[in-house]
């Protein structure tokens, strides 16, 4: 049957809510695995291994819920360009994650909202009242909370995610001009499909003969990123955008109990203090966007 980005009729906000829950939780599994990997290969290398293993899986999804139409696109030099920042935005987050615990990481990268809501207004002139400014004010405070910039434990390392959310913000934005005419299956096939073309440019520099013993590895990150992304893209088809979009930040739960389970850290106060504000701050300006506007007076 065709996809179709509209809301089942038949589906409940529950279905949609716990579609996108899992798929963070997979998405979170796949960071978990790349952290560890990443001690022996380049980040640039991960992506085009998870890429190269993922794209046929998403292929026979596209194929099997949206048909051949799912494949034509009108963008493919927009798609092209989101694959390159794809690739620099992730390599970055994985660079980070070498230095930073999982859960201070993807803290850091959740501020990627409050990036879209900024670019927005200097790029595409949006209009955005004085309280959405006071949230996102709110949210880059908490970022500033956690990676505590002239402090003894300030890491270099921290800013690296900072770039992801901003650059995944631009990717986010130019979204924006493939317009609605393209499945949501289209778009997730390009992102692998771009992110294999621009690393398959650049890995020859970085590459090591995998270990067959870390072959298990990419097959999980390629696995978990691929579940997480049907998931998620699931869950937005089958429930309210305004409903399942918040339950993004279920990351922060999931990246705090892998990186307690398997690196033993523990967030600090101020790290919990400047999640609390990101997270408020997004989901403030989630709701700003949409609620429904107010009738206009005669």
């Amino acid at each position: 049957m065709p996809f179709s980005p509209r809301p089942s009729s038949n589906a409940t906000p529950l279905a949609g809510i716990a579609c996108v829950s899992a798929g963070i939780l997979f998405l979170t599994c796949s960071d978990a695995l790349a952290k560890w990997v990443g001690e022996y290969y380049s980040p640039v290398q991960i992506l085009f291994l998870r890429a190269s293993i993922a794209l046929p899986v998403v292929l026979v999804l596209v194929l099997a819920l949206g048909g051949r139409r799912a494949l034509r696109t009108r963008h493919p030099g927009l798609h092209l360009v989101r694959g390159a920042l794809n690739i620099i935005s992730a390599s970055m987050f994985y660079l980070g994650l070498q230095s930073l615990p999982l859960a201070e990481a993807t803290a850091i990268a959740f501020s990627a909202p409050l990036f879209v809501t900024a670019l927005s207004v200097l790029v595409l002139k949006e209009p955005v009242d004085g309280r959405r400014w006071l949230a996102v004010a709110a949210g880059f405070a908490g970022v500033l909370v956690i990676v505590r910039p002239g402090a003894a434990s300030f890491q270099m390392a921290a800013l690296l995610p900072l770039a992801t959310a901003a650059l995944y913000a631009v990717m986010m934005l130019t979204a924006r001009a493939i317009g609605a005419a393209e499945s949501m299956l289209t778009t997730m096939l390009y992102i692998v499909l771009g992110q294999l073309v621009c690393s398959a440019v650049a890995v020859p520099a970085f590459w090591t003969p995998p270990e067959w013993s870390h072959w298990p590895y990419f097959a999980g990150i390629a696995l978990f990123s691929t579940l997480g992304l049907t998931f998620i893209t699931q869950g937005f088809r089958i429930g309210p955008a305004s409903v399942v979009a918040p339950f993004d930040y279920t990351g922060l739960l999931w990246a705090s109990l892998l990186g307690w389970f398997v690196w033993q850290d523990v967030p600090e106060l101020p790290d919990y203090l400047g999640a609390a504000f990101i997270v408020g701050s997004g989901l403030y300006i989630a709701w700003r966007e949409t609620r429904p506007a107010k009738p206009r007076r005669a």
